[in-house]
């Protein structure tokens, strides 16, 4: 009896697994018939190679590339020609899918024109390499604008920009992919019109430095002015009181007395009395 027990229990235990084994073979089969079906593809528009901001795109510069059909970015093209002529307002690497975003318009120009968005203007100053903290203000980073000259207490320097973004040194737009300093005798810096006034006052009143920081530093921190006498003598120099000169009066002209004559008997005398 317990025999015919095990015997009949080992035979649904084997049809049980025979199902199983069946289920999850027919399972494979049809995912390997779903990978295995033809994804439809088209092309999109990407860089032939690295490509600099404000490079004007010709044929040459562009490539089609095999993209899955209904996944393409937003903003790509599937023509080449859509894209020639036209300027890049940013760097562009290898294969990077063109987007209209990352193109001026056809009428935009090329170069640093292309970069300045709308209602900012680039405003060029002279520099050294003491001025361009030694040649590593290079396009793309961030400074503070000082300005150095004489003030009503002496010399002074003060901040008169912060956070200004450098668009180019010299007549370099991009920054060197190895990042090596860069020296030029020009920097260019992006500012709204108001900024542009205080920049070209301070470049033709004085002597400018750049001070480098964080780009992602964006607190403004609008120091006070730094004195040399408060630097160097240790402390600030009272202005002098104006010298106030004494206005000497003319004398009034006196008017002449009343004069009265009095008589007393056989006796006449006059008297005078002051008005």
């Amino acid at each position: 009896m317990n025999r015919d027990r095990m015997l009949v229990g080992l035979t649904v235990a084997l049809v049980i697994a025979g199902l199983a084994s069946h289920y999850v073979y027919q399972q494979l089969r049809r995912a390997q018939a779903g990978a295995g079906a033809a994804v439809k593809m088209t092309q999109v528009v990407a860089a032939a190679h690295p490509l600099k901001l404000g490079q004007r795109l010709d044929s040459a510069d562009l490539r089609l590339l095999d993209w899955p059909e209904g996944k393409q970015p937003a903003g790509s093209f599937a023509r080449v020609d859509d894209c020639q002529g036209r300027a890049l307002v940013a760097p562009t690497v290898e294969n990077e899918v063109i987007l209209e975003q990352r193109l001026a318009p056809r009428d935009g120009g090329q170069g640093l024109s292309v970069a300045i968005p709308l209602g900012m203007r680039a405003v060029a100053v002279g520099v050294d390499d003491v001025v361009a903290v030694a040649g590593f203000v290079v396009p793309g980073t961030v400074v503070d604008v000082l300005a150095s000259g004489s003030g009503l207490n002496g010399p002074m320097t003060r901040v008169v920009l912060e956070h200004v973004r450098v668009l180019a040194v010299g007549q370099q737009i991009q920054a060197d992919a190895s990042g090596k300093p860069q020296t030029a005798p020009v920097v260019t810096l992006l500012v709204n019109p108001e900024d542009a006034e205080k920049l070209t006052l301070a470049t033709s009143g004085g002597k400018i430095h750049l001070a480098l920081r964080n780009t992602t530093d964006t607190e403004s921190v609008n120091p006070p002015p730094a004195y040399a006498s408060a630097m160097f003598l240790g402390g600030m120099p009272t202005p002098a009181a104006p010298k106030v000169v004494a206005k000497k009066l003319a004398p009034s002209p006196v008017a002449p007395p009343f004069t009265v004559q009095v008589i007393r008997g056989d006796k006449v005398e006059s008297v005078a009395f002051p008005r």
